[in-house]
């Protein structure tokens, strides 16, 4: 892992992690992105808001031992600190998900205040937390709706195959939405380029799209197609963790590095 020092950024940030397409990597982002924040010393919790609840179990967390999780959290039985546990890696939290999830989008739409459940569980999370990571379901639903009002921004993985521009203007047509109706201060924080392989022309024609259409919005950082992050989650541990000196652990430090100079020239701003 290298040694470069990373500046943390000054305030917490509150971080949707969102593609309505699934198989973009976004839930390896989420993981490795929280685990890249935690090694150089920022206090980091993952909210899995997947009923897959994929992030939970790339991180290690045994079905068993979600007995408080998500979906408590959104109901408003517990606290999102109630329902944090403590991961393999030092300064990162995840709050778990388990399929109990999938009847929340319904049970949610009877609520009130249906699309603000998320925003107000971090409300009174832990003041030490740097920075809150969701990782959002493949869809537009109620769900994703929530982490989207509750975020200071989006990070959107987008892998780099023919449709990918197709999929990422719904996405960004919802998050016009919720800026006008419901969370004016919402932000893309930038574009991810996954699965990068540069043997493959289209991958290449696909990254040189992206950019074209939506310019400093796309991270210079690229995460490349990689085997050992693929092996990764089946070992319940981030890659960064399973393997620090592959391609793909470099390019999430990286990716992080980009993150947290974005956030602090926002802060300048």
């Amino acid at each position: 892992m290298s040694d470069a020092p990373v500046l943390a950024a000054p305030k917490r940030r509150i971080l949707a992690i969102a593609n309505q397409k699934g198989g973009v990597g976004k839930t390896t982002t989420a993981i490795n992105l929280a685990t890249a924040l935690a090694a150089v010393g920022e206090k980091v919790v993952l909210v899995d808001l997947d009923p897959q609840g994929n992030a939970s179990t790339g991180l290690g967390i045994d079905r068993a031992a979600r007995s408080r999780h998500i979906y408590d959290v959104l109901t408003g039985e517990i606290d999102l600190d109630q329902a944090a546990l403590p991961t393999a890696v030092p300064n990162l939290f995840i709050v778990p998900s388990t399929t109990d999830l999938t009847s929340a989008e319904i049970e949610l739409a009877s609520l009130p205040n249906r699309n603000h459940r998320l925003q107000v569980a971090f409300r009174t999370a832990a003041a030490s937390y740097q920075h809150i990571l969701i990782d959002c379901p493949p869809s537009l639903g109620l769900l994703t709706l929530n982490a989207l009002v509750a975020a200071d921004a989006v990070l959107v993985p987008l892998q780099c195959e023919f449709f990918a521009l197709e999929g990422l203007s719904l996405l960004l047509k919802t998050i016009e939405g919720v800026r006008a109706a419901l969370n004016p201060a919402l932000a893309v924080q930038g574009v991810v380029l996954t699965m990068y392989d540069q043997r493959n022309k289209l991958t290449d024609q696909v990254a040189q799209d992206v950019r074209q259409h939506l310019g400093e919005v796309v991270y210079d950082t690229v995460i490349p197609r990689n085997v050992r992050v693929s092996e990764a989650p089946s070992h319940g541990k981030p890659a960064l963790i399973y393997d620090p000196h592959c391609a793909g652990t470099e390019a999430y430090i990286k990716l992080a590095r980009e993150m947290l100079r974005r956030e602090r020239r926002v802060d300048a701003a």
